[in-house]
């Protein structure tokens, strides 16, 4: 599998795409004035304790005050004695203490952004603080050092874990988790992981004491460091990046932490936009289409909505060339991989329903959720499937921090209003009719000058010119009709003259 990250950086505007064997997988992007501050460590004041919730919400500085939940706030773990020394436990299952015995409203906190404002909602805070390096993330208010689930390897797991701990013994030692970009690295690497979070967490615990509440103390880098930081691995064989002094800043910094993969910077001064070039700008046009199709000639249908995503699965124009339940089984396969590409891409997140088409093989149903389960495998997203329920359908979640694609991208349709459907002609010709009746009882007017949209106006005067002529001699009234392309089509005013 060959993988690439391509790097566009306009003035205003920076987008990372990676493209794996020619097919665009991920997109990444980050607007001057609305940069993205998950991650961020902000000094803040509690502005309002709701019990009934088990939550504050907390001025950060924000347009809208965060929310914090009592699950997401650190309690100190409790101790027992080994020998004269005060040695944490592990946490009893006891319930969370009440959001009142934990914070109170003016106090200060300091906390961490971990979802992005999405929609009406405030930013989603937690006090656990982390700060992420290349190979490691450091977490300064625990003592535990754990490794990613990814790296698998049991021999390579307790290495990295040894290594760590060694390197991190000391009195107040923080707790540490092994990335799965740490697979392989030596104990030099780690050991300058290690010292440039130290340095950080330093740095961070002096803003906080000189900072005014609602200052940001710690910000994540920008969206180019942070994709050479979190998504470069031995695998992705060039970084493209079409600016020349981002690329010379990125190879700086990979040379810094990385310097087994800062050759593979490089950057692109061809003619042609990088985008371009690999096909990216209609991808993400695809992907903000409602409709997918699939090679075999069947489509995915996706919905995304307040609550959560749907994918409904269509066999289309497949036929196939043995007998229904096979066409159906070939269907939902590829169904499973395009599903599990296209929530990456879209950057789909919370609950997930995906309405296979029916099976009634169960081998059938278990190998199209492997094929899904095993297509989610490379999303750096968590994600949960769970099985097919009674009726059919697969329910899975992917973990969401940031706005889809989609919403980062577009605005709800000025005309309908984002409900995705307009009135009809006919039906906004009916509500003239019954506007012009009501405000003649209400009103004197000798006669009536109606606005509306060239489509409506168009259709009065055509189809319905019997129907207008009935009721001016109903009311007693003249009518006139005038077409204005400023009227939406739903819209229109009766004017009493």
């Amino acid at each position: 599998m060959t993988e690439e990250i391509l790097v566009n950086v306009t003035p205003r505007e920076t987008r990372v795409a990676v493209v794996e064997n020619g097919m665009l997988q991920e997109l990444h992007i980050e607007r001057g004035w609305s940069r993205g501050v998950v991650g961020n460590i902000y000094k803040g004041r509690v502005q309002r304790v709701m019990p009934g919730m088990q939550a504050a919400f907390v001025e950060i500085g924000l347009e809208r005050a965060a929310f914090l939940h009592a699950n997401d706030i650190l309690r100190p773990a409790p101790t027992r004695a080994i020998d004269g020394d005060a040695t944490p436990v592990p946490p009893s299952p006891a319930p969370v203490p009440s959001i009142t015995e934990l914070l109170r409203e003016g106090a200060e906190v300091v906390v961490q952004v971990v979802k992005d404002p999405i929609g009406s909602k405030g930013a989603r805070l937690t006090t656990q603080l982390s700060i992420p390096s290349r190979y490691l993330v450091l977490l300064p208010q625990s003592r535990l050092v754990g490794v990613s689930a990814r790296i698998e390897d049991e021999t390579e797991r307790a290495r990295l874990k040894g290594i760590v701990t060694e390197l991190s013994t000391g009195v107040g030692s923080p707790g540490y988790i092994v990335r799965t970009n740490a697979e392989g690295q030596p104990a030099e690497a780690l050991g300058e992981d290690i010292a440039y979070l130290d340095r950080a967490w330093k740095l961070i615990e002096q803003q906080v004491r000189s900072t005014r509440v609602g200052a940001c103390v710690y910000e994540d880098l920008s969206l180019p460091m942070r994709a050479v930081r979190d998504l470069m691995r031995r695998g992705v064989e060039k970084v493209k990046v079409d600016s020349r002094e981002t690329s010379e800043r990125l190879r700086t910094f990979a040379a810094q932490y990385m310097p087994g993969l800062a050759e593979k910077i490089e950057h692109y001064g061809g003619a042609r936009p990088v985008f371009d070039l690999y096909g990216v700008e209609d991808e993400i046009k695809r992907a903000l289409e409602k409709q997918v199709p699939l090679k075999s000639g069947g489509y995915l249908v996706i919905d995304q909505t307040e609550a959560m995503t749907t994918v409904d699965v269509n066999t289309g124009s497949f036929l196939g060339q043995r007998n229904l339940e096979e066409t159906v089984y070939r269907t939902n396969l590829e169904a499973a991989q395009a599903v599990a590409r296209q929530l990456r891409l879209r950057n789909l997140g919370g609950i997930i329903i995906i309405d296979f088409i029916d099976m009634h093989d169960a081998e059938h149903r278990r190998q199209v959720l492997r094929t899904l389960e095993k297509s989610l495998a490379r999303d750096h997203a968590k994600t949960t499937v769970y099985d097919f329920s009674p009726l059919g359908l697969v329910e899975m979640t992917r973990k969401r921090t940031v706005e889809s694609l989609e919403r980062q991208l577009c605005e709800p349709c000025h005309e309908c209003g984002g409900r995705g459907m307009l009135k009809t002609a006919e039906t906004v010709t009916y509500e003239i009719f019954r506007e012009i009746t009501r405000a003649v009882r209400q009103f004197e007017a000798a006669r009536l000058l109606v606005m509306a949209s060239p489509k409506v106006v168009a259709r009065i005067t055509d189809e319905e010119s019997a129907a207008v002529a009935e009721l001016e001699e109903f009311l007693g009234k003249s009518i006139r009709f005038q077409a204005d392309a400023q009227y939406l089509q739903e819209q229109f005013d009766v004017v009493l003259l």
